[in-house]
């Protein structure tokens, strides 16, 4: 990093706020050199976290001031109305003012999505911004997941555009050419389906410009057959609750496994770096964060129950993308991309 970079924290999102996200602040500033953070929320209860920090990260902390905070609770419409001085809605307002090049919140999804929709804009020819995030597959390739709960809701038109969308940001990301993209349905055959999903699929398969692969049944994600996976985000957030789900019960049977029998001790040990390789990629925590796409500035939520670690991999994902300029990098692309098809 070469030149400084700005974050905006909510740091009162979440189910534990400052307890969670002051450390992963700091520990964040001691990874990336030139990070600046702002930390947005109660004064008196950030400072409580950092009274014990050394005094070279405090000058490259700001806190802002706000004891209003969006709940898990509040209707997105509620949060928008009535809670103008939320720690959610400052941290974007501080994007959209170009005083920080991304924001990173742990709070309710649907205010997020609501607040950042209203004060960032989302691109032209994009009706709803989108939550993906990378999933670990089979082949060692990230597997992209959308949405995953913005929109809980989707017609075939908002399921069309999002994988246009995660299309552009993969190959932008990875550059790879034309990822293949499919949608996530209840069986392969093109017979199946709802209307939405059914329709979706004929717009994709109409479109020159997404590598249109079909349908992906749920045992499919990981995988590593399609780079992404497309569906609405009721769909998408039982399905990622659900991994992390079975991958927590996975490690916790691996590890409770290599602790039975003295042979078995003898055998973890000595290939106990492939065991800690493995146990790491299943652990949700090591993937934790996911983007908002689609709009003018760069939003990425981390789970609400995050703990320190993950977290820290949510503001880790805000410092890359700021890096890379996604927003730039995919605009022109996704722009020409939509404007062709709707015109």
């Amino acid at each position: 990093m070469t030149t400084d970079l700005t974050l905006a924290l909510d740091a009162m999102g979440g189910d534990y706020g400052p307890h969670v996200t002051v450390p992963a602040a700091l520990q964040a500033l001691t990874l990336h050199s030139q990070l600046k953070i702002i930390l947005v929320g109660d004064k008196t209860e950030i400072e409580r976290h950092l009274q014990h920090s050394a005094g070279i990260f405090l000058s490259r902390i700001q806190i802002i001031h706000t004891t209003e905070v969006v709940t898990m609770c509040d209707r997105p419409i509620f949060a928008l109305r009535a809670k103008k001085n939320s720690s959610m809605r400052l941290a974007l307002e501080l994007v959209r003012d170009g005083k920080a090049q991304a924001c990173v919140s742990a709070g309710n999804t649907g205010a997020l999505m609501a607040l950042a929709k209203v004060l960032l804009k989302t691109l032209p020819g994009v009706d709803r911004p989108a939550l993906v995030t990378s999933l670990p597959s089979m082949t060692g390739r990230p597997v992209y997941l959308l949405d995953l709960g913005a929109n809980v809701s989707c017609d075939s038109e908002a399921l069309f555009q999002f994988a246009v969308m995660g299309s552009v940001l993969y190959e932008a990301v990875h550059k790879t050419s034309r990822p293949k993209v499919a949608l996530l349905n209840v069986g392969v055959e093109e017979v199946k389906g709802n209307d939405q999903v059914q329709q979706a699929a004929q717009l994709l398969h109409h479109t020159e410009q997404v590598n249109y692969t079909g349908f992906v049944e749920g045992d499919e994600i990981y995988t590593g057959n399609v780079d992404v996976i497309v569906c609405d985000g009721f769909v998408g957030n039982i399905t990622l609750k659900t991994s992390e789900g079975i991958a927590k019960l996975l490690v916790s049977e691996l590890k409770r496994g290599l602790k039975q029998g003295i042979f078995v001790r003898f055998l973890s040990k000595l290939i106990a770096p492939r065991i800690q390789a493995v146990l790491s990629k299943m652990n949700p925590d090591h993937y934790n964060g996911a983007s908002l796409i689609g709009l003018r500035g760069i939003v990425v939520k981390s789970h609400g129950n995050a703990d320190e670690a993950a977290y820290l991999q949510a503001v880790n994902l805000a410092v890359t993308e700021a890096k890379r300029r996604l927003p730039e990098m995919i605009k022109d692309r996704l722009e020409s991309i939509l404007l062709d098809i709707n015109s």
